[in-house]
């Protein structure tokens, strides 16, 4: 498909950042900041006026990837940093995104996407469905690292299974919060996490993280956001080395009480950081179409440049952390 040039050629990755839980709750967060004429304009780009507008294709990337058609959106749902945790952690985007593209480069084309106009009703849902669900997906820590194949070859023990770090920080640690994985839970969670933005521990934070946010730059601002999720793998995820976690003999309830308020944190910032792009999105590209004349319009980007090939990094040689990524097919296990 056209609007998939840019990645046509990726292989199947099977990352669920957040679990089906943690997705769902940062859109139902975002639905609460984003302002009447957006809410308005993607309840009519998705066809759905229910109050889970959002929520509702939160997962939907997750779905699309297993099948035969989406199995090119695979690398999208991660960069693979390849820094030194716990000792250095950083995010490089020439170095880390890869040929086939990363989150980072999918938040800025999809991004361009959902705003232009040109696209049919069809494919500006499918970006404002990707969008929801990477911007959720660069939030998780473990999805901005390449070490232990984003923490998929740390094994660990969790409330008495034996998964992996990964897994955990995914589903399970979020799950074991609210006790579920439905609309209802998500919803719950969501509103707990909306009071304490507006008037509770987050509310002193949340200025900072959205600022400097801008569509028109997406690439580095994207960048941004999975260098902020990034560090934490060195503050809090492994702060003593993956070595201190696999002799654990649970990771509960010690490091999940550790650990549970970083989560909670990056899944409002996420909702709230989805909530204001989506508002600005809608006011910088949508909403300013009916002014714009024929002179305007012939400044905006090309036909030809809409498959997001300009926002790729320069092709490098496969470095040993991307092989090993290729080698077990993109995949993570989320057995429990």
């Amino acid at each position: 498909m056209a609007s998939f040039l840019l990645f046509g050629l990726a292989t199947l990755h099977g990352a669920h950042a957040w679990g089906t839980l943690g997705h769902a709750t940062v859109a139902y967060v975002a639905q609460h900041y984003v302002n009447a004429e957006t809410a308005s304009w993607a309840q009519g780009v998705l066809a759905d006026n229910s109050t889970s507008y959002l929520a509702n294709i939160a997962s939907w990337a997750d779905t699309y990837r297993k099948t035969a058609e989406g199995t090119w959106s695979g690398p999208l749902h991660y960069i693979d940093a390849e820094d030194s945790p716990p000792s250095s952690c950083n995010v490089d985007y020439a170095r880390d995104c890869g040929a086939e593209g990363c989150v980072v480069s999918a938040i800025a084309n999809y991004t361009q996407r959902a705003g232009d106009g040109r696209l049919t009703a069809a494919h500006t849902a499918e970006a404002v469905r990707f969008l929801v669900h990477f911007i959720g997906d660069i939030t998780q820590p473990l999805h901005d690292e390449a070490f232990a194949i984003g923490g998929n070859n740390i094994s660990v023990h969790f409330n008495g299974f034996n998964d992996n770090l990964h897994s955990d920080w995914d589903t399970y640690i979020p799950q074991q919060l609210v006790g579920g994985s439905s609309l209802a839970n998500a919803q719950s969670w969501a509103d707990t996490l909306v009071s304490e933005i507006d008037s509770g521990s987050f509310a002193s934070q949340k200025a900072s993280w959205i600022a400097g946010d801008n569509t028109a730059h997406a690439l580095s601002t994207a960048t941004r956001w999975a260098t902020d999720a990034n560090a934490l793998v060195c503050t809090v995820v492994m702060p003593d080395g993956p070595d201190a976690l696999t002799a654990m003999p649970d990771l509960f309830p010690t490091y999940y009480n550790q650990v549970i308020g970083t989560v909670e944190l990056q899944i409002a910032k996420g909702g709230y950081r989805l909530g204001n792009w989506l508002n600005m999105v809608y006011a910088k590209e949508v909403a300013r179409r009916g002014v714009r004349d024929d002179a305007d319009l012939l400044t905006r980007v090309p036909e030809s440049e809409l498959d997001g090939h300009k926002f790729l990094p320069e092709p490098i040689p496969l470095s040993r952390a991307k092989l090993a990524r290729a080698a077990i097919g993109y995949g993570c296990n989320h057995a429990h």
